[in-house]
């Protein structure tokens, strides 16, 4: 941003006061990490005064239900207490210092059906799996959706689950751009590094992302601000679609994205995994390696990784200045024993972002900032030039789960730093400087079962405080408050299930008077609500019912913005009136699992009141510096999301696919009789899929080929001030393989995956690229390697 009437301070007559201020909030951060420390140590003290007879081992064996042969590695895990095993070369697993409670097992491997079994410790310590061979997997156990554990079958929100293989061999560039195949979910790029989440139409505030129970904070307004989060740190990723304020408070009003941390393995085990990738369109190498642990429950684990990128290619272009690199780090320290875990992570995600602006020559030829033509050395270097973004996003959260009388108390208190520098015209001096602290917190009582009914309670705070620290500003200051209370059940029947829940949320939020922005105030609140069922109509037809009311609270952006959002090619005008947004939404669900045959059918309709966006009324424009920018004014209107999600997959044998699927959404504001804007297109996927036999003492194994059509139909139910958008099909194909030992052990994973395989030149309609005329990215194919390693 460089808008020349801002004002300007000199400050290098307060060197010294910035010293000092820099010092104390170094102290502040230290104290913070200390009192981590010293809840984490009085809650392993806690384990003195377990009793001994409230212990006890769960162990058995695993094996084929048709064959009766054991099955090696397949995981069994409790994940309420973050803890797993993989069963041995006999199928043989054991889970020692289990509270005796009432626990749900799950039971998972490649290729079967996982087992998830409600299992009282206190009347049981052997238990024998046997495991289906099976295509799908509609009855993983989720965390999202529900604060109570239970399979996916009998969540009554819709979820998918993505595994950490399956967002490992994506070749994706993060994490948004890996969950993109999944029905319903779209993403808003900012060429090929940054993604923004779409769940069903709605993006933004309006999506929440969790990482290790903790609510992503990092500037999640800005239409080029990505999600701050290293894909490789993921076990498995699910996404919710639809709201959940129930659970997650205001921003939950599209959906979640739920980013699940590994359970950690059992005593005396040490294993880890090295990834490695190559992209031949960018360029882009990504190197990741975790490792992990656990000493008589002391567990740990370390997980790294770096990317570097050049620009990426279009069918017809290299696109200047879309490089990026990234390095991430996190660790994980912590205990778990019989009382249940308490685990201390922290997490640094720094990443810097070059920003194509679009300028051409005379020739439709990339210029730099002081309009020269660009060299070929130029678009194929690893550098950042102006304008570019630095992000550095740094977390520490503390998870605890203690067995409480005869319930659990799960908590999660966390910390939250995010610099974001914007810089334009320097290198070292950025023209703006977002300095956001986010404090949470997120508690949860579980009540043990009374004639079948599961209650429990929570409680949710957070603290948000935003500084300015460069010479320019889009928002001001400011400081935020929220705090929620909420209460849950659920009951299941033999084919039944019901959950019903209600919440109370209050929200304030403080602007504070700098550069242009004048000092307001403003304060929300709401009743949010849900009610859901499943029924299982026969052993293979499974229907789910939903609904729920949700509501997000204006961003400050939307309450206060004023000035050139540079990035975004506008000039954009908050409005401190703004109501808060309320949704009801009805959600329903067919899911068909049979022998050769598999399908689904999600249908919803959302009716978003006081529903926010920005508009260009009447084609007003003002200048800045010399350059026109459109205004856009944030205003708001009554409106409705429809939509429905398809998918069927077809598999005669037990090795062949043939799955499809086709998310449809459309956006209407009641009160204009208009489009919504930003709706995606409507997505069709068809890929087939052979997974090769395995034969018992193979060195290769998980050997699989697919290939596939991704199409994504014409847009033309468009907001007035947006253009609409060609369909195109792209063709994607995929292999990969195993190496194992003699001993049956995986030491080896490769895979290929090719993307655009046609070059398709094409501009996706939530690209935001398409105002310059830029195209998405062209054939992209990426080698990867995989290399676990263990000391069983």
């Amino acid at each position: 941003m460089s808008n020349s009437y801002y004002l300007r301070i000199d400050y290098s007559h307060l060197i010294h006061d910035a010293q000092v201020n820099q010092i104390v909030q170094s102290f502040q951060m230290k104290a913070k990490f200390l009192s981590f420390i010293f809840i984490l140590f009085s809650l392993v003290g806690l384990t003195e005064n377990v009793n001994a007879n409230a212990v006890s081992n769960l162990s058995g064996r695993v094996t084929d239900k048709k064959t009766g042969q054991p099955i090696a590695g397949a995981v069994v895990s409790v994940s309420a207490l973050r803890v797993g095993v993989s069963t041995n070369s006999n199928g043989e697993y054991s889970l020692p210092n289990l509270p005796k409670k009432k626990l749900m097992i799950d039971v998972s491997q490649l290729g079967y059906k996982t087992i998830t079994q409600a299992i009282d410790i206190s009347t049981t310590v052997i238990v024998n799996f046997e495991m289906e061979i099976s295509v799908i997997e509609a009855n993983e156990v989720v965390v999202t959706g529900s604060p109570i554990l239970g399979k996916n079958s009998r969540n009554s929100t819709p979820i998918e689950v993505v595994s950490r293989k399956e967002i490992t061999q994506s070749g994706a560039t993060n994490i948004v751009d890996a969950l993109s195949k999944v029905p319903g979910v779209s993403q808003v790029t900012t060429g090929g590094a940054i993604s923004k989440p779409v769940i069903r139409g709605l993006s933004y505030n309006r999506v929440v992302t969790l990482s290790n129970d903790v609510k992503q904070e990092g500037q999640q307004w800005g239409d080029e601000h990505g999600i701050e989060i290293d894909q490789y740190a993921a076990a498995k990723v699910e996404v919710l679609r639809g709201p959940a304020s129930l659970f997650y408070g205001s921003d939950a009003l599209g959906g979640v994205i739920n980013i699940i941390d590994p359970v950690v393995t059992t005593h005396g085990n040490i294993k880890g995994q090295f990834n490695t990738n190559y992209s031949l369109n960018n360029g882009l190498t990504a190197n990741n390696i975790q490792f992990e642990g656990n000493t008589n429950g002391f567990v740990y684990r370390l997980n790294g990784t770096y990317k570097n990128a050049m620009s990426y290619k279009t069918p017809t272009e290299r696109v200047y200045n879309s490089a990026f690199k990234e390095d991430d780090l996190s660790a994980m320290v912590g205990m778990n024993k019989s009382w249940g875990f308490a685990h201390l992570t922290y997490s640094r995600f720094n990443t810097k972002l070059g920003l194509t602006e679009g300028e051409r020559d005379d020739n439709g030829s990339f210029v730099d900032g002081e309009g020269n033509p660009v060299s070929a050395d130029d678009l194929k270097s690893r550098s950042m030039f102006l304008p570019f973004q630095h992000i550095t996003h740094q977390k520490l959260a503390l998870n605890t789960n203690i067995s409480l009388g005869k319930g659990f108390l799960k908590t999660t208190l966390g910390f939250q730093n995010n610099q974001r520098k914007e810089l334009e015209e320097s290198a070292t001096d950025p023209a703006t400087y977002f300095y956001l602290n986010t404090y949470s917190l997120d508690s949860k009582y579980y009540f043990p079962e009374y004639n079948g009914w599961a209650p429990v309670v929570g409680i949710s705070g957070t603290i948000q405080n935003n500084e300015n620290k460069g010479e320019e500003a889009l928002i001001p200051a400011y400081d935020m408050y929220s705090a929620g209370i909420f209460a849950y059940v659920k009951k299941e029947w033999e084919r039944l299930s019901f959950d019903a829940g209600v919440r109370f949320d209050n929200r304030k939020l403080n602007g504070k008077q700098e550069f242009q922005f004048n000092e307001f105030s403003n304060n929300f609140s709401n009743i949010s609500g849900s009610v859901g069922m499943t029924y299982q109509l026969t052993d293979a037809l499974n229907f789910k019912a939903n609904i729920g009311r949700g509501f997000r609270a204006p961003n400050i952006a939307e309450l206060s913005a004023d000035g050139v959002h540079e990035g975004a090619f506008r000039y954009e005008i908050g409005n401190t009136n703004l109501n808060q947004e309320t949704s009801t939404q009805f959600d329903a669900s067919l899911d068909w699992e049979g022998k050769y045959f598999s399908a689904g059918l999600n249908s919803y309709y959302n009716l978003i009141n006081d529903y926010i966006y920005y508009q260009n009324t009447n084609n007003e424009e003002i200048e800045v510096d010399g350059g026109f920018y459109p205004v856009y004014r944030y205003v708001q209107g009554n409106s409705s999301i429809r939509g429905l999600e398809v998918s069927f997959d077809v598999h005669p044998v037990n090795a062949l696919h043939f799955e499809n699927s086709f998310a449809y959404t459309r956006g209407t504001n009641n009160d204009a009789k208009t489009d919504l804007p930003f709706i995606p297109q409507a997505k069709m996927i068809n890929t087939l899929r052979y997974n090769f036999d395995n034969k018992k003492d193979a060195l290769i194994s998980n050997l699989f080929a697919s290939v596939g059509l991704e199409t994504s139909f014409k847009q033309d139910k468009v907001d007035p001030f947006e253009t609409t958008s060609s369909g195109y099909t792209i063709l994607n194909a995929s292999v990969g393989a195993s190496l194992r030992s003699k001993t049956g052990r995986e030491v080896l994973t490769v895979f290929v995956n090719g993307k655009n395989l046609t070059d398709k030149n094409y501009i996706d309609h939530l690209s935001r690229f398409k105002e310059i005329g830029v195209s998405n990215i062209g054939r992209n194919i990426t080698f990867g390697v995989s290399v676990p390693f263990s000391n069983n």
